[in-house]
């Protein structure tokens, strides 16, 4: 007596019930058409808030080094400067910066009749500001940094 041994074939994740079809389903790639773009408009809104942060900090350095350089011509001339250009003559700064946030070259200038120093002989610029009418993250007008 021989006995034949068949192998059953076990049913494989990849098989359908329609005859064997391979392949996916409209509603599967939906699905997955649907958690992708979910996940780059996440990735796009923090890629987003990333870069302003960025901007934001350049800005806040570049008032401190245009303030520094204010104070620094004031202390060394004995008077203040008339403009932001007068300190790129003077060589306290390269050139006047572009604003990071707008991209524009349009800082405000204060121009203040206080003196730092008693020797000093005459007023002038003794504060810069932001020209950019956005607002920063935190909510506050760039005008007020």
């Amino acid at each position: 007596m021989k006995r034949s041994w068949k192998l059953r074939r076990e049913p494989r994740l990849s098989d359908r019930g329609r005859g064997g079809a391979l392949g996916f389903t409209l509603i599967e790639l939906m699905i997955v058409m649907m958690i992708l773009s979910i996940l780059i408009g996440m990735a796009a809104i923090i890629y987003d808030k990333t870069v302003k942060r960025a901007r934001e900090a350049v800005l806040k350095q570049d008032l401190q080094t245009m303030r520094q350089a204010i104070d620094n011509y004031t202390l060394d001339k004995q008077q203040a400067p008339q403009s932001l250009d007068d300190l790129v003559e003077a060589h306290y700064l390269r050139e006047v910066p572009l604003d990071p946030v707008c991209h524009q070259n349009d800082w405000v200038v204060h121009i203040g009749d206080t003196v730092l120093s008693p020797d000093q002989t005459s007023t002038g610029v003794d504060d810069v500001h932001s020209g950019c009418e956005q607002n920063a993250l935190d909510g506050t007008s760039y005008t007020t940094w």
